[in-house]
């Protein structure tokens, strides 16, 4: 061997899934973002009909989940950037970042409107209610687009493994129930102008401490990623089927996962024959490397650590 062997290249395979990941995340949370847009602007067009306070304070409630929903597109942008001299193992954690934001924000307007219903509960005022009979529909309106909203980016953060864009999808969803209490309040304070108060605060205060749990759930599952938990088994399972798929692998023994956004890592040792050379059991790791990378494109990097196999050694282990 008259120099070191060079790495294997990246199968153009990784980068096109990676790529696909990226696009398939980043169309789901504009979609959402491009419904949830229209359905402010039809909220305001509303209280210039109607002078509905109550449809400006959902419209204002929109506004702050259409901020939340920008900031989950620039730091899924920022997650796939490639690791730099300062970033060795990549941006990825800036995806849980952005599922935590949302989890906090969520958190926080439910506290917030929990206490502002407490607080008016006792009030008998429901700012127009029972005096625009046609006001249900832009809520109406809003369930169709926010729960259309929600089985989207449901289904590409679960396709994706993308915690952050399933604390949206839930976002979407939260706000789908807000909009379809608030057409059953509308609709019964048509109906009983008197009791509109209570039906208005009663749905708003249950709405709120949804929006507390939800957001609790968000910031859990995130925080778990930012803070190394233990990925699915079903990646163990892709990540040792990998390695054993190579000729001259004979076993595996530990093996260590991280996964946050669209990165994971994988640490992974190897046994082979115990008289093989060093140059040998190099090309054996880089193989193992790309076979791991092919079955899991998010993997940015595989540490092999190589030891000699005998067979039983691990039966009284």
């Amino acid at each position: 061997m008259s120099k070191f062997p060079e790495a294997l290249p990246l199968s153009r395979h990784i980068t096109k899934q990676r790529l696909i990941r990226r696009k398939t995340v980043l169309m789901a949370a504009r979609r959402g973002i491009l419904f949830r847009g229209l359905l402010i602007a039809i909220e305001l067009l509303g209280c210039l009909i109607w002078g509905s306070s109550a449809l400006f304070v959902d419209a204002l409630s929109g506004s702050m989940d259409l901020l939340a929903s920008f900031a989950l597109i620039w730091c899924i942008r920022r997650a796939d950037v490639p690791p730099d001299e300062n970033h060795p193992f990549g941006h990825g954690r800036f995806e849980p970042v952005a599922g935590l934001f949302i989890g906090f924000l969520l958190v926080f307007l439910g506290v917030f409107s929990g206490y502002e219903q407490m607080r008016l509960f006792s009030s008998h005022t429901l700012a127009g209610a029972g005096f625009f009979p046609f006001a249900w529909l832009i809520p109406c309106l809003g369930v169709l687009f926010l729960e259309l909203s929600y089985q989207r980016a449901k289904k590409a953060a679960k396709k994706e493994n993308s915690p952050a864009l399933m604390a949206d999808a839930v976002h979407y969803r939260i706000d789908a129930l807000g909009s379809l209490f608030a057409l059953i309040a509308l609709g019964l304070a048509a109906f009983f102008p008197s009791k509109a108060h209570l039906f208005d605060h009663a749905g708003a205060l249950f709405i709120s401490i949804l929006m507390i749990c939800v957001g609790g759930v968000a910031i859990k599952k995130n925080l778990h990623q930012l803070l190394d938990q233990t990925p699915d088994k079903s990646y163990f399972h892709t990540v040792r089927e990998a390695a054993l798929s190579v000729e001259g692998v004979l076993a595996t023994e530990k093996l260590r996962l991280q996964s946050y956004g669209p990165d994971a890592h994988v640490a992974i040792d190897i046994e082979v024959e115990p008289h093989q050379s060093v140059e040998e059991a190099h090309a054996l790791t880089q193989q193992v490397r790309r076979k791991i990378q092919m079955a899991w494109p998010a993997v940015r990097d595989v540490i092999v650590h190589v030891e000699p196999y005998y067979p039983g050694d691990h039966e009284n282990g």
